[in-house]
């Protein structure tokens, strides 16, 4: 997709056509040619539109303008929430998408509360969104929409309007690498797999560098939890590092991302039912947003210093898979006794969170990941779970999700839950029993992050949708972490 800002006058720019929002008790945009005007208003006395939440009308042939033709778009009684807005935006590229549209003019609202530099951001980060498509593995896809360019117009010049095009097409691009990974089959999408698209994104752009340690490197470095995982599968588990350098290294070190990769989860020997299983290639959702994020900081070239890590293994019930009751030592030198072999993500994560402290001493590492189905029951679909040992980490976070719709809601992490990981055999167990699923799996890996600021999404709810022909990867939480690390640029 092409963005452009403008501001060159509505009749001097040919396009196929021109969108206009309006709520019910709105004026007509002034912007608006004297003849532009007339028709619509004539379409509104005539009671084909009212403004009315979620409406729209075309109207062909307008006067006064270039455009084909304008697409009114209601928004209601009140002024649209961040959230009504984006799916306004959503339901416009919808609906132009089927049409004979290649060139779409959105006329900018100044009388809105979101500033203008956020309507076009998000503006195009959600165009770009809604015109992507998953059909490599259908052998006759559906024909592609038409839709092409979109221009973002105001009256007024404004260069920061293009910056903002620019970051948003970025950071969609981010989210839909998410997409794609997400939605790969895990008989294309392992391990190995996820380490030749680290390398290829390291070819791609100059500043970041990608190192890939091996399961037999892992397991002699004493990433005994990792291995655990990954020993049950033919696939090898691989730890994928990508360093970005878009600044000079300093003595605070970097900002890192972990991100759990399991590429295809079973269960283990702990076997998942089998109902819905196919939906688990999804369960490298968060090392999906990882690349994600890795992918949009070098397209924006952002100032930054960042390692991102990537567990990736498969968790299967081969003859070599952990058992319960197994116990292991992590890299860290704690021990683990593993009750559950399908409480796996919290495993290959903890020795990942450990190394990348040990091994780049970052000032902050958030780590990603679908980690709990508990997240699920808690929280559905819409927030994902956002734990810290720091308040300042947490509000950054949860300030940059509300920034993008792509939001997150606090959770507790107090030292209570704890004793719920107690082992009587080893220094803790991987479960902490039926109550507080996700709060006593973040418990476990703030044991592997005491001494650095450290946050941890679960995303199990928002990663992917479930079911039928709207089934997919959402890219979540690209959004966030993007906006969270451009606020700290």
């Amino acid at each position: 997709m092409d963005f452009a800002a403008s501001n060159r006058p509505l009749d001097k720019i040919k396009a196929d056509a021109l969108i206009v929002t309006m709520g019910k008790k709105s004026d007509l945009p002034a912007v608006l040619p004297e003849e532009t005007g007339k028709q619509l208003t004539a379409l509104i006395k005539a009671g084909d539109f009212n403004g009315g939440k979620g409406q729209s009308v075309w109207l062909h042939g307008p006067a006064g303008i270039s455009a084909d033709r304008i697409l009114l778009i209601g928004t209601g009684d009140s002024q649209p929430s961040d959230q009504q807005w984006q799916t306004l935006l959503r339901n416009a590229v919808k609906t132009l998408n089927t049409a004979p549209v290649k060139h779409a003019i959105w006329l900018l609202d100044d009388t809105l509360p979101q500033p203008l530099e956020w309507q076009v951001r998000e503006g195009a980060r959600l165009v770009e969104e809604g015109i992507y498509r998953f059909d490599q593995y259908l052998s006759q896809p559906a024909p592609a929409g038409k839709l092409a360019k979109w221009t973002f117009w105001h009256a007024e010049k404004d260069a920061a309007l293009t910056k903002a095009h620019k970051t948003g097409k970025g950071v969609a691009e981010g989210v839909n690498l998410a997409r794609d990974l997400g939605n790969l089959p895990p008989n294309d999408c392992y391990p190995e797999y996820l380490s030749g698209v680290a390398r290829d994104l390291g070819k791609a752009y100059d500043k970041l560098t990608v190192k890939v340690i091996s399961q037999a490197q892992a397991e002699k470095m004493g990433m005994g939890a990792f291995v655990a995982v990954a020993k049950g599968s033919e696939r090898q588990g691989q730890i994928i590092v990508m360093e970005y350098k878009g600044t000079k290294p300093t003595k605070q070190g970097p900002v890192a991302l972990v991100g759990k990769g399991i590429t295809f989860d079973t269960g283990g020997i702990s076997l998942k039912p089998g109902a819905s299983m196919d939906e688990m290639k999804y369960d490298m959702g968060g090392a999906a947003s990882v690349f994600g994020t890795v992918k949009t900081v070098c397209e924006l070239d952002l100032p930054i210093h960042m390692v991102a890590v990537v567990a990736a293994a498969e968790n299967m019930p081969d003859g070599r898979a952990s058992r319960p009751g197994d116990i292991v030592k992590t890299l860290s030198g704690q021990t683990v006794e593993i009750l559950n072999t399908d409480a796996e993500g919290r495993l290959v994560l903890c020795d990942a969170l450990t190394y990348v402290q040990k091994k780049h001493k970052p000032h902050t590492v958030i780590d990603i990941a679908t980690l709990t189905g508990a997240c699920v029951v808690a929280l559905g679909s819409h927030a994902q779970a956002v734990y810290a040992n720091d308040d300042d980490l947490s509000q950054a976070l949860l300030a940059a999700g509300q920034a993008t719709g792509d939001r997150g809601w606090p959770m507790p992490l107090w030292d209570e839950y704890q004793s719920q990981l107690d082992s009587p055999f080893a220094d803790m167990q991987n479960i902490g029993g039926p109550k507080g699923g996700s709060i006593t799996a973040a418990c476990f890996l703030s044991r592997f992050a005491r001494d650095v600021k450290w946050a941890h999404l679960d995303i199990a709810g928002t990663a992917w949708i479930s079911g039928g022909m709207t089934k997919g990867a959402t890219g979540r939480p690209v959004p966030m972490l993007t906006r969270y690390l451009m606020d700290n640029a």
